[in-house]
């Protein structure tokens, strides 16, 4: 990786937006002070709205809605092997029961997780507002970067390029 950005604010969020969008599937770690693993799980990130709030859909008696309301610091864990594209985001999550932007966030993939549609008793929000976040993007594809990193360690000049830098939002 040789070049290094900062993204601020407008430029941050769309960078932030394009990255969850590309991504979608987060590691998402509650309860960091136990360090432990178990309080990580496969989340799918909604959106990511103007102001930068990553949303997921959760049930409200879940360990990890459980988990935030005891600590709100989480950390989101974004990788895109295929294409190179990586993302880690900490920041404060809030549990968010508003059927309006329930029914904002909807879509037909959800109704897999809560039968009984938007209006199921179990449904809550997680909104993720991000204090930091960080990515790395390769050039190219996985099998280009491959061949690029074979040519690297033969002739010991580095030959994958992208970017990476801090994302400020």
């Amino acid at each position: 990786m040789s070049d290094q950005a900062n993204e601020h604010t407008v430029e941050g969020i769309d960078k932030l937006k394009s990255l969850v969008e590309e991504i979608n599937t987060c590691l998402f770690c509650t309860n960091l002070k136990t360090n432990d693993g178990a309080t990580t799980r496969p989340m799918g990130a909604v959106k990511v709205c103007d102001e930068g709030n990553i949303w997921f859909f959760s049930e409200k008696n879940s360990d990890k809605n459980k988990e935030i309301e005891q600590d709100s610091s989480v950390q989101l864990f974004f990788a895109h092997p295929g294409k190179g594209s990586y993302m880690v985001v900490n920041g404060n999550a809030s549990i968010v029961t508003n059927q309006e932007k329930i029914e904002e966030l909807w879509s037909p993939v959800v109704n897999i997780w809560f039968k009984e549609g938007k209006n199921d008793p179990e449904i809550s929000l997680i909104k993720v507002k991000p204090s930091s976040a960080y990515f790395w993007d390769t050039d190219g594809n996985q099998m280009v970067n491959f061949l690029k990193m074979a040519a690297s360690v033969a002739t010991g000049t580095n030959y994958v390029s992208g970017n990476k830098g801090e994302i400020k939002i």
